[in-house]
């Protein structure tokens, strides 16, 4: 991580109390970059970005999943697809492409509005607007505002939600959660067990909901709208416009994610990686910057309430053997995610560093 100096500290702190957030910047007329957005050339710079038109994120169209040889097949892609690439596209999945437009039109309408009206909602615990989230972790802020939603085992919360965006997010989170559970199956296929495994073990029951804002910049080649991480959780099922800028890491390069109307990108998070002992891949990603406004919605599946905190997951005892042996130990998703937030983002660790080899360290639990 860059040396802080105090100064780019006071320009932190007097750009997080404004609660105004990027957006705040965007309508104040800025022209130049503040240096707190200015990614380190070497951030930037660390990977190429893929010119190699062969190269595409996998598409996996849901259609004729009632058939039995079907479900076979779309069982086989989705396996071949988070094995390799550690991300898909999904189609023909179930959620109309008009509920999608508006939970992202819900997410610009929240976001635009004026700041004494957003600020009532500025980092609260039930339905938190944020901006630039990881900027004490990092050595630049992201160049993003976003707001974040918990539903817990399912529970929606209808009267927590802003009214200017209530409506379409409910409509949208109904639809997710049937999606959910025909993922859950069809991933519990894929890793060659029964098709209610992970809804038992209840490893996707909660849900953190991600509003995602990214003004246009007016650096953009200096800046990144969401810096290149991994999720840390069991599974992430995002809708984006028709903007662009998701790219991926593939085989040490950046590969562009095409914006496909109506789509879903859906990509497994570090502890599916654990407890699949890296069979299925936690995929790095980022966002740029861009010139003109990009939106998006992230809905990061975690473990229901009562085993967040007290529930280990480990590979799974069905999937170790001598010739596979655990290459993760136990941890709960809450001391996951406490380790993410203070070490992945920051340092760019992997997975193993935060949670080491069962040969390197005793399990505690």
């Amino acid at each position: 991580m860059a040396d802080y100096d105090n100064d780019f500290i006071a320009e932190m702190k007097k750009f997080a109390e404004t609660k105004a957030g990027v957006k705040g910047l965007v309508d104040a007329g800025l022209v130049k970059l503040p240096r707190i957005f200015i990614q380190p050339p070497e951030r930037l710079s660390k990977y190429p970005v893929s010119n190699d038109s062969t190269l595409s994120v996998p598409v996996i169209d849901l259609i004729g999943l009632e058939n039995e040889d079907r479900k076979k097949e779309i069982v086989s892609k989705i396996r071949q697809a988070v094995e390799i690439w550690g991300v898909f596209q999904l189609i023909n999945h179930g959620i109309p492409t008009d509920i999608i437009d508006s939970v992202l039109e819900g997410v610009k309408e929240f976001v635009e509005q004026p700041p004494e009206v957003k600020n009532a909602d500025y980092n609260s615990k039930v339905f938190g607007f944020y901006s630039s989230a990881t900027f004490k972790q990092s050595a630049a802020a992201s160049w993003r505002d976003n707001f974040m939603y918990t539903c817990i085992d399912k529970k929606l919360e209808e009267k927590t939600l802003p009214e200017v965006c209530r409506k379409p997010l409910n409509e949208y989170m109904v639809y997710m959660f049937e999606l959910k559970d025909t993922l859950s199956q069809l991933l519990s296929e894929a890793l060659g067990l029964c098709p209610d495994y992970l809804e038992k073990i209840e490893c996707m029951k909660s849900v953190v909901s991600l509003g995602n804002y990214y003004p246009g910049c007016p650096e953009p080649e200096l800046a990144l709208g969401s810096q290149d991480h991994s999720d840390p959780c069991f599974l992430t099922i995002l809708a984006q416009d028709n903007v662009g800028g998701l790219q991926v890491l593939h085989d040490n390069q950046w590969v562009d994610v095409p914006c496909i109307q109506g789509s879903l990108i859906v990509n497994p998070g570090d502890l599916m990686q654990i407890i699949s002992n890296d069979k299925f891949k936690s995929v790095v990603h980022r966002v740029l910057a861009g010139d003109v406004t990009r939106t998006s919605f992230a809905c990061l599946l975690t473990p229901s309430a009562h085993k967040n905190k007290t529930w280990y997951y480990e590979p799974l005892k069905e999937i170790i053997s001598e010739d596979n042996p655990p290459k993760y130990q136990p941890v709960t998703a809450y001391n996951y995610k406490t380790y993410f937030d203070t070490m992945r983002v920051a340092n760019q660790a992997t997975i193993s560093d935060i949670v080491p080899s069962s040969k390197n360290q005793a399990c505690d639990h």
